[in-house]
């Protein structure tokens, strides 16, 4: 690498340093986790992103998901600066969020309404209040692992033991914030059974990622979804699902859709989606059955408000991204092309004696250095941490660009080609065989 390839990138995080905490408006940026100096996009297109020096990589993060026909896309960036030229924002109602609420709800049947709201955070935690407002109860459950946005109640580690409700997880949310908020352990079906023997009368609702894409990429097991689904209904709490990063990611329906054809009649109370609905715009939503969704103001006590809420711009993006997915042979093609790049590196892993363990869906995917696919968050946190930088850097060096964090999933995108998935494999071949 010439010695000058980093020398912009670095200036800029000096620069920003100066000016932003950490130099970066979100931590995962700031390359913590595996040391370095974070890469300043310039510029995007296809599945490809220019840095501050002009180097090229192919991009497998797609801004964490909502990039999924690509950077640029044509259809949608013509969409985009159609609505940019009537108007940035008017905080008036417009046509164009009926179109976009509607386009949802045909692929998503769990859901009858659905309220626009302007970020994932926002929406799980409106969601929450909402599940509160419904069942007029306090008390959750969150799985160990699952990120569910920076909202306080949704910042919390698991205790000790059994049904030990939560500590914080950051500084700044007092202890009896999170007093109601009860961490499980993912895919643990007795310790479920156990805590809602022990809570179920007083619990609001179970929220979930279905597929966890902040532990990587770990799925909830058909049976602990399974019994999720018949507790909540057992006990009158709501499943809530957190789909901000599965949501039109992994499916068409989402991954409820999914566990749908694995489980007959399931569906969760209340849906949370993000990223793909806003193409890459500031948009998410919260949705599920009339009656729960007409408690929120103004048709009922639960409140919730955005400024920009539906934002005539973002709805434009979202739309145009929802409808191009929604095309025959769409998820067909996503779907091969992450099969192949996870059979790819799983079998130049394996040549090389590396122990490796991948899997994917739609065009989500999560790889761990380890010899079987973990199913909870602490055999996720056995996974060799030093190795995968070595990987990541090694990548990096290549062109290549996945997350720069061991617990953060990947994503492919319908521009990816099969050259840059053999350009990829041939990458990390080479970087394997160094581990």
């Amino acid at each position: 690498m010439l010695t000058t390839m980093t020398d912009l990138n670095q200036t800029l995080f000096n620069r920003a340093a100066r000016v932003i905490p950490g130099g970066v408006n979100s931590p995962v940026r700031a390359f913590r986790a595996v040391g370095g100096t974070p890469r300043f996009v310039q510029r995007a297109q296809g599945a490809y992103f220019w840095d501050a020096n002009g180097q090229k990589y192919i991009d497998y993060i797609g801004s964490w998901g909502p990039m999924i026909l690509g950077h640029g896309n044509p259809v949608v960036l013509e969409a985009v600066q159609k609505a940019a030229l009537d108007g940035f924002s008017f905080g008036a109602p417009t046509e164009r969020e009926i179109e976009l609420a509607e386009e949802i709800l045909k692929h998503v049947p769990s859901m009858e309404m659905v309220r626009l709201v302007s970020s994932g955070t926002e929406a799980g935690m409106s969601a929450l209040r909402l599940a509160r407002g419904a069942t007029g109860r306090s008390k959750i459950i969150k799985f160990e692992g699952c990120y569910h946005g920076h909202a306080d109640a949704l910042l919390v580690k698991a205790g000790s033991g059994l049904a030990t409700f939560g500590n914080p997880t950051s500084a700044g949310v007092p202890p009896e914030v999170v007093q109601h908020t009860l961490v499980l352990e993912y895919n643990n079906v007795a310790q479920l059974e156990e805590a809602f023997q022990l809570h179920g009368k007083e619990l609001a609702c179970v929220m979930i990622e279905p597929i966890a894409g902040n532990m990587n990429f770990v799925r909830a097991s058909v049976p602990f979804m399974k019994r999720c689904r018949e507790l909540c209904t057992e006990y009158g709490a709501l499943f809530v699902f957190d789909e901000v990063m599965t949501g039109f990611r992994v499916a068409l329906g989402s991954a409820q859709s999914v566990y749908a054809q694995l489980i007959p009649g399931f569906q969760p109370d209340i849906t949370v989606l993000g990223k793909v609905i806003g193409g890459g715009m500031p948009l998410a939503a919260f949705g599920g059955p009339r009656a729960i969704m007409q408690q929120l103001a103004p048709t009922g006590p639960v409140y919730q408000a955005g400024t920009l809420s539906g934002n005539p711009v973002a709805t434009a993006c979202g739309l145009a991204t929802l409808k191009e997915i929604a095309k025959p042979g769409f998820w067909d093609s996503l779907s091969a092309r992450t099969h192949s790049l996870v059979h790819g590196l799983s079998a130049a892993a394996a040549k090389a004696g590396v122990p490796f363990s991948a899997d994917c869906q739609g065009g989500m995917f999560g790889f761990f250095l380890l010899p079987e696919l973990p199913q909870n968050y602490a055999k996720v946190m056995t996974s060799d941490s030093p190795k995968f930088n070595k990987l990541f850097h090694g990548l990096l060096d290549r062109g290549v660009y996945i997350a720069p964090a061991l617990y953060e999933a990947g994503f492919v995108s319908a521009a990816h080609t099969e050259a840059d998935i053999a350009q990829t494999v041939a990458a990390a071949a080479e970087v394997f065989a160094q581990l």
